[in-house]
């Protein structure tokens, strides 16, 4: 639950009682378990209303998918195994770059000034 121990539990469930008393204790629990629910049901309802409004070419869209660390695990880390069982696919991938011969610049000597570029 949530990663927490069981001493981690006993430790809240002490510190609300401190906080709140054992009198009010139940009331604050309904409440927080009402908002729970609320937040819930709102988070459910905007993303179905953004899967309905993307159509259904994004039907399986999750927004959790959004979140960086999701994103490169599915995205990179997913095929890990394809890529280093077949070295051959990324030497087929790869492309040689050959730039232009580039004239350096002798000692003092200024770089061109194209006057309509700036």
């Amino acid at each position: 639950m949530f990663g927490l121990g069981w001493m981690e539990i006993c430790a809240l469930v002490v510190i609300a009682l401190l906080v709140f008393g054992p009198d009010k204790l139940p009331q604050a629990a309904s409440q927080a378990g009402k908002t729970l629910r609320n937040l819930r049901r709102m988070a459910n309802s905007a993303r179905d209303d953004l899967r309905a409004g993307l159509g259904p070419e994004f039907s399986n869209f999750d927004p959790s998918d959004l979140n960086p660390k999701n994103f490169v695990r599915k995205h990179l880390l997913e095929d890990e195994d394809d890529w280093t069982t077949k070295p051959q696919q990324l030497e087929s991938v790869t492309t040689s770059y050959d730039p232009e011969p580039v004239d350096e610049l002798g000692y003092g000597e200024l770089p061109p000034y194209d006057a309509e570029a700036t």
